[in-house]
């Protein structure tokens, strides 16, 4: 029997949908009753303290991490579960569903024993069977894109942090997803190196990417989002656009984080 294809993006459905979403770790809910929608070419930054569940958040959206309970929706499609029969997707399915998302992490994992260019084109010839020429001249397009186009013949362990994340980013893109998730991709950085990276995320977000971010980056998330939201022990608890976030939030939980953040 053959493994069911995954739908195309449905015409005026959201990028990202996220309904009645909760997850818990050995009995403590990381995650409670999260509803959240980003729209095409959305950038929406998630912030919060350590802990909140803001990458447990991003990891079930590209379903790294299964949530208990509620769905998430990629271009109106069901990530992770066959709508029909409400059972877990098999292999093939599931993983073209996650392509439809690319996540960026903290930790780059780039493949040491393969070039530049070969980290940017493994996945679309190996997995997603395209032509390899074609996705040679892809790949060179994007280190271009991330100013790595110079690079394209190193290692990994010849490149430093902020080098190594916008190759990452490179192979996201890549896969052509139609989400981009971003796990404070500046967190293992030197802070000399974490301009560079950040601004190849605003040209991306310039560039009309739809993208969740987690990041402690607060000039960014004012500069570069359409929505802010804010965590606190696994729930939502402030949703607005970033002027109104930064300047005159809603509840003292944020007055107060903002405070430590914002020197």
């Amino acid at each position: 029997m053959s493994e069911k294809t995954v739908t195309s993006p449905q015409a005026g459905a959201p990028a990202v949908e996220i309904r009645h979403l909760s997850k818990s770790f050995n009995g403590v809910e990381v995650l409670r009753d999260i509803d959240l929608s980003v729209a095409k070419g959305e950038v929406v930054s998630i912030l919060g303290s350590s802990g909140s569940g803001k990458s447990t958040l991003l990891r079930c959206v590209n379903w790294l991490e299964q949530p208990d309970r509620g769905e998430i929706r990629i271009g109106g499609a069901r990530m992770g579960v066959d709508d029909q029969t409400g059972k877990p997707l098999p292999g093939r399915a599931l993983a073209a569903m996650r392509a439809r998302t690319g996540m960026v992490f903290q930790s780059f994992n780039l493949w040491p024993h393969f070039t530049v260019l070969q980290n940017v084109m493994e996945v679309p010839v190996h997995v997603q069977g395209k032509p390899k020429a074609q996705v040679r001249e892809q790949a060179l397009a994007l280190l271009a894109k991330v100013g790595m186009a110079d690079k394209a013949g190193q290692y990994p362990h010849t490149l430093s942090g902020g080098q190594k994340q916008r190759v990452a980013i490179a192979r996201v893109l890549a896969i052509e997803p139609e989400v981009l998730l971003f796990d404070e991709p500046t967190s293992a950085l030197d802070p000399e190196r974490v301009g560079e990276v950040l601004a190849v995320m605003r040209d991306l977000a310039g560039g009309g990417y739809t993208m969740m971010v987690v990041t402690h980056e607060m000039d960014f998330a004012r500069a570069v989002s359409d929505q802010v939201v804010f965590l606190e022990q696994g729930k939502i608890i402030e949703r607005c656009a970033p002027e109104k976030f930064f300047t005159n939030p809603e509840t003292d939980r944020v007055r107060k984080f903002l405070e430590l953040e914002i020197k």
